[in-house]
């Protein structure tokens, strides 16, 4: 077995305008500062990485590399949630996620999706210019915005749908692979991968292409009242990834999964700082540990109460505290009777 990689986190959700969360180094010595020993990056703020510049200059993925390792912090995987989304997006979404897009392509969706392309293929190659091994993104979406089916769906919709996104992400998925790196989708609601049967029904669709892994994320499935311990035991060959992240689901006689419209303090299902939420993170290290998770425990601080450096300062020891140190010894050791291949034989008779 093998000891989980950790405390990291996930920069997304700091980076600022303010210091220290407006800069590299600066982030980097504050989250060295809280205990964390690796930092997983996103990649559409210029001011901490410049991915296209990452892929095309061993030098410059050097650089970047060198100010993470003088705080004393590692990187542990870059991130392209928001490129991602804009490989696929249903054209009822395309002004709202015209945001994740720079200003030249925006109002263009083929433009936008060609960019997009180009970013997740930058990734693969900036990944391995890093020394890295994994990476997350998102899969966008052509139809979750039918995912309840009222009115009925269309016969062979979902298939059609699936077809077109397989098409979009198998050449993408071969880069990956060219370069050595898993690409890991986020199953996240909002995307066409949002649970089991949908990865399922991608992953038929790409040829259960090696590279077309997983990053678990047990809050998104606690908001789906899913079981997410369950989903290790099935699906951990493919988890290549892990977000540390916390959520509590408590449905009442007014609102359950789809939260009525109601903002995240007012929903049923919401996303907590950890320890705080209702995940058995205990059951989840255990099991990632059992099948040997070789990845590194990642904080996503996600939370509609706490302050964020207080979740990101309690996040750094929550999840020092629950990685197991594996051992290197039965238990019962100390009962053993040694190997003696003719005492075995004699003991069934042979």
């Amino acid at each position: 077995m093998n000891t989980i990689k950790g405390p990291a986190i996930f920069l997304a959700q700091f980076i600022g305008d303010e210091a220290p969360f407006n800069d590299l180094k600066s982030i980097c010595q504050w989250a060295a500062g809280l205990g964390y020993k690796g930092v997983q990056l996103p990649t559409n703020d210029l001011r901490f990485i410049d991915l296209q510049k990452a892929a095309d200059s061993k030098t410059y993925a050097d650089e970047i590399k060198g100010i993470v390792n003088e705080t004393g912090l590692e990187i542990t995987e870059l991130s392209t949630h928001l490129q991602g989304q804009l490989v696929a997006v249903n054209p009822a979404y395309d002004s709202l996620f015209d945001a994740f897009a720079p200003q030249q392509v925006k109002g263009n969706p083929a433009e936008r999706q060609k960019w997009a392309v180009s970013q997740l293929k930058a990734a693969a190659k900036a990944s391995q210019n890093l020394g890295l091994n994994a990476h997350v993104t998102f899969s966008g979406a052509l139809i979750w915005g039918m995912v309840y089916p009222w009115p009925q769906r269309p016969a062979g919709l979902v298939d059609t749908a699936f077809d077109e996104l397989a098409k979009r992400w198998l050449p993408i998925l071969d880069v990956f692979d060219e370069h050595g790196i898993d690409l890991c989708y986020e199953i996240h609601p909002g995307e066409d991968l949002h649970d089991g049967v949908s990865y399922e029904r991608f992953l038929s669709k790409v040829n259960n292409h090696k590279r077309a892994n997983l990053l678990y994320d047990p809050s998104h499935f606690v908001l789906q009242a899913m079981d997410y311990l369950e989903y290790i035991d099935i699906y951990h060959e493919r988890i290549k990834m892990f977000h540390v992240k916390d959520a509590e689901f408590n449905p009442t006689g007014r609102q359950g999964v789809y939260g009525g419209y109601a903002d995240w303090i007012d929903r049923a299902g919401r996303f907590r700082s950890l320890g705080d939420g209702q995940v058995d993170f205990k059951g989840i290290f255990s099991k990632l540990t059992q099948y040997d998770f070789k990845g590194w425990a990642v904080l996503e601080w996600e939370c509609a109460l706490k302050n964020s450096e207080d979740g990101a300062r309690e996040g750094a020891q929550f999840i020092k505290d629950h990685i197991i140190r594996v051992t290197d010894r039965a238990f019962d050791d100390f009962a053993a009777s040694g190997k003696d291949e003719a005492f075995n034989r004699s003991l069934i008779g042979l």
